[in-house]
């Protein structure tokens, strides 16, 4: 259904050294790096046919959140969510919400830990127990 998912950035350094360490957690490798015509950075991470980018706002604004807005990344164990999360933290997240940990939902439990990264976009690190 998605080709790709991407969220802004007012110091994309900031958000290369943070995404470089959180990606790294789940497998993703160095981003592409992209000027746009218009001058602007993006940074492209891309695996297991996914791609997930961070960019400098292209009408040059300052860029913001989407309030009531997630960004799920599914984990293959409760110690990825963990090293997700832990790595999050250590490059200028915020955790929120509950702490990590064991949540049973309409979908059946999960293991869960939600992050803000530095520019406060909402992330998730989910693994579904089976």
């Amino acid at each position: 259904m998605f080709n790709h998912v991407m969220v802004g950035s007012n110091d994309i350094e900031r958000s290369k050294r943070f995404y470089d360490a959180v990606l790294g957690t789940l497998g993703a490798r160095e981003p592409l790096r992209n000027r746009a015509g218009s001058g602007h950075i993006r940074l492209f991470y891309r695996h297991d046919g996914n791609s997930f980018c961070v960019s400098e706002p292209i009408n040059g604004e300052e860029a913001t959140f989407a309030n009531g807005g997630t960004i799920g990344f599914k984990c293959n164990s409760p110690e990825q969510v963990i090293a997700f999360h832990d790595a999050a933290i250590a490059h200028g997240g915020t955790s929120i919400e509950d702490p990590p940990g064991l949540r049973d939902g309409s979908l059946g439990p999960m293991y869960l830990a939600y992050v803000r990264d530095p520019d406060g976009n909402k992330l998730c690190a989910i693994y579904r127990v089976k």
